[in-house]
Order: structure tokens, then sequence, then C-alpha cells
């Protein structure tokens, strides 16, 4: 086996910084919600639509892909959301499979290993089995159509990179990147891949989960009017953490603990409630100009990051959106989503208001159980990304998530200096979290590795 070493800078120096494109396109609707605006008080108020119907993309989401080309898939990280992912890829159509599997540890490879022989009888070679931080490269060589990106979350761009110079299709977990070095490289490859005429599907799977796509036609049609803002919520408790083992070097511990490390997830900002924010982001067709935040770290045991954040936006036409993340145990959950328009409001709920509170439009989640046999967002994000693939029509959705993944690190780095941090000033700035001495088996500087403080020192007399 290769050193197990990287070094990302390298892979970044050619990177075109490109600005974020908008996806558009055109999809019929797969369910008929009930509305009173269609109802008795159809003629009170003329709808103005936000968009043209056929100006903005709309998925088909049947309940699985239509038959076509047999396509092989590569997994590039097999721990939890990678098998889950796996398997969803494999519920979502007749003849797909997999027929590769990487990741950093060997353990994680083999034990996915065992749930496909065991649930779907499909065996992996120990030769189509590849283990270390290069193990992408041999995953996406060795043959397939297709890959699974589900790495920690830093090392989704050069692996997207890597797949698109090769002219392979890929579906990205979200959040794409961790720094603007990795949002620069994002985009570029997006721009590559498009010219490929590529299929990119990424994890923001309520893009996928049919009431929000029937609301967000609602809303494009105007139900709500012009949007004035909105409140976005991922509060919940503390995730998983790994205790360092014995024998496990800097790097090891950090990849096997990396939902709690900045430089491997981007903070909890960034890895879990950037779903929220690219919520007001789709909905909005919005990005931020500039975010300004605080956060702090009370009960996180390993690692260097906060565990909450709340952060003010400020939108490119001058509204503003308002984000909260906690991960602290014991504390009220609240996962939610609420957009704000000059007509009424529209939650997560499934639910639009008018002005006076007096619901007009609700999503039959009923309807949906009858009319359809797979209700679930993440098997039916593969769906729609393999239906792309046999149609021969392309999709990026790498760049709408980068936008919203820039959002959310716009919102930790506000949090973690204290000032406000501005779009334009973000995406070109020098950061990347890159460790100078990114190396599996060798020993890192851990000292870098601190809690941010925001604001000026305490000057003691």
């Amino acid at each position: 086996m290769k050193e197990n070493s990287i070094n990302r800078r390298t892979f970044l120096k050619s990177s075109a910084m490109v600005g974020a494109a908008g996806m558009v396109g055109a999809g019929n609707g797969v369910l008929t919600s009930c509305s009173g605006i269609n109802g008795k008080n159809a003629g009170k108020t003329k709808l103005i639509p936000l968009k043209e119907p056929g100006s903005y993309y709309i998925p088909e989401l049947p309940d699985k892909a239509t038959d076509g080309k047999e396509l092989k898939a590569g997994i590039i990280g097999c721990g939890g959301q990678g098998s889950g992912d796996t398997l969803n890829f494999l519920r979502a159509a007749n003849g797909v499979t997999v027929t590769a599997l990487g990741d950093t540890f060997k353990d994680k490879v083999d034990r996915l290993a065992d749930t496909l022989k065991k649930e779907k009888n499909i065996d992996i070679p120990q030769d189509k089995r590849f283990v270390g931080l290069d193990a992408y490269k041999q995953v996406i060589d060795s043959g397939v159509d297709v890959v699974l990106i589900v790495t920690p979350p830093y090392f989704r761009p050069i692996h997207f990179q890597y797949a698109t110079e090769k002219g392979i299709h890929s579906f990205l977990e979200k959040p794409i990147c961790v720094d603007a070095a990795g949002y620069r490289l994002i985009m570029a490859t997006a721009k590559q891949a498009q010219a490929k005429n590529l299929c990119v599907v990424t994890g923001t799977q309520r893009h996928h989960q049919r009431s929000y796509v029937e609301a967000y036609k609602k809303i494009m049609e105007g139900t709500i009017g012009e949007i004035t803002g909105g409140v976005v919520y991922w509060n919940q408790g503390m995730l998983w953490y790994n205790e360092r083992k014995a024998g496990w070097s800097d790097c090891e511990w950090m990849i096997r603990d990396w939902v709690n490390w900045k430089w491997l997830s981007g903070d909890h900002i960034v890895e879990q409630h950037v779903h929220n924010i690219d919520v007001f982001t789709w909905f909005s067709g919005l990005k931020p100009v500039k975010a300004i935040g605080f956060g702090s770290r009370h009960r996180r045991i390993t690692g260097d990051q906060y565990d909450n954040f709340s952060v003010d936006f400020t939108m490119e036409n001058g509204i503003h959106l308002h984000s909260m993340c906690r991960q602290i145990n014991g504390c009220p959950s609240n996962v939610n989503e609420y957009i704000q328009g000059t007509k009424g409001s529209w939650s997560s709920a499934g639910e639009i208001k008018d002005l006076t509170g007096k619901t007009i439009w609700k999503y039959d989640y009923e309807a949906e159980k009858t009319n359809f046999k797979e209700t679930g967002a993440y098997v039916l994000e593969q769906v729609n990304w393999i239906n792309h693939i046999r149609s021969g029509k392309p999709i990026d959705q790498a760049s709408e998530t980068a936008v919203s993944t820039m959002a959310a690190i716009m919102g930790r780095e506000s949090a973690y200096t204290g000032n406000e941090t501005t779009w334009e000033s973000l995406i070109a700035a020098p950061l990347d979290l890159t460790p100078k001495d990114l190396s599996l088996t060798g020993k890192m500087d851990m000292t870098g590795f601190t809690v941010p403080v925001p604001g000026a020192p305490i000057n003691k007399k």
C-alpha cells in the first residue's frame, strides 16, 4: 500500500474561481396537494408567480427509477452514512449493483462488504476493496460507472474532482466542502462536469422530499407572495464521538471521530445545519451577502468544534434569514424551517398560512402514502440521480449545494471570529483547513486544533 499521505493544496492551485450557477429545468409535479387557494378561496386573490413555470427545476419522483442501462457503483466512504446511501441506491432501481468499496480503514470496508453479502447477496472481492487515503482513486479507476462520495466532508471536493476527470457520475453527500478552498474546487469541478454532460446529485434530500417539492411549487406560484425573510433551526442532542484508543495515530483518531473536528466536518453548522440553510437558499433563490453570528462550546467531549450557533444572514435583496443550531443533550429539539412572505408564510410542517394565521394549503401526507410506495427522500434522491443518468439528461446540483454550504461556512467563520463575514471576501479568501502535516501513519502537530475564541483577549490589570 502506498504511503497514506495527501496534500489537498496541490489540487487547488489550478482551480479557477467561478460564480454560483442556479439550476433551472422543467418537470411535472407528482402529487396534487389540497389547497384552499384552489378551493373556495379561488378568485379572491390573484397570484403573481415568483418564477414562471418551466424556469425552475422540479424533479420527477416515481417510486423507482426507470429501467435502463446497468450501472456499476463504487462507494467511497463506508461508514454509517455511506452504508445507508449504498442500500438506498440499490433500492432505488433495478439493474444497479456495487462493484468496489473504498475507505480509509479496512474494518469499515469489510463491514459494508459483509452487509452487502448478507442483505443483497452482492460479493465484493478482496481486490475490489480499497483502503487508505488514496482509496478513492482505486475505486474510481476500477471500472465503475458511478460513485457515491460519502467520506468526511473535507475530502469530498478532491474525490469529486477525480471522478469528474475520469468521466464518472457523482453522488455527493452534503456538505460538499468545509472551507473557501474546497468551495472553489467544487465550483470549478461542477463546470467541468457540466461540460462532460455528467449527472451530479447531492445529499440535500429535501430537494427530493415530495412535501418540500410541492411547497416549493406553491411558493413559486406566488401563494405566500414575495419572500421577506425566514428562520431555520436544527437543534438536537449531541452526536456520536470516539475517544482515542491505543495505537491510533493522530490522523486516524480524528478521522474516526471526524464529526467533531472542524477541518473534517466543517463544524455542525456546516455538516448538519446546512440542510435547513439550503431550504431557504433553494426556495428564495438567493445567496447571503453577509453574516454576523455567535456560538460557543459547552458540552462537547472531543474535537475542536462549537456545540451551538446563532447567525443572522443578510441576503442579496436585503431580506434576513435567522439561523440557529445546537447539539447539546437535555435541551429541546427543533428541526424546522419557516419562510415569511407578503401574503402568508410556509413552515416545514407542510402548511401555508395567510396573514391572519389561517391555513390555506396543507400537504396531504396520507395521499402520498396512497399514491406511492416509496416515500423516503434518501431513496428518491437516488431514483432521480439514476433517472438522469439513464435518460442522458445532465444535472448539476453541486453548484447549488456549494452556495448553501458556503453560507454555512460564512456563519461559522463569523461566530469563530466575532466579526461580520461577507460572501465576496470569503469566496476569495485563502481559508483552507488542510492540516499542513496530514499523514495517516505519522504524527501531526495537534497544537493547532483548538476551540476558536472570538473577539479580543481580556487585558488583565
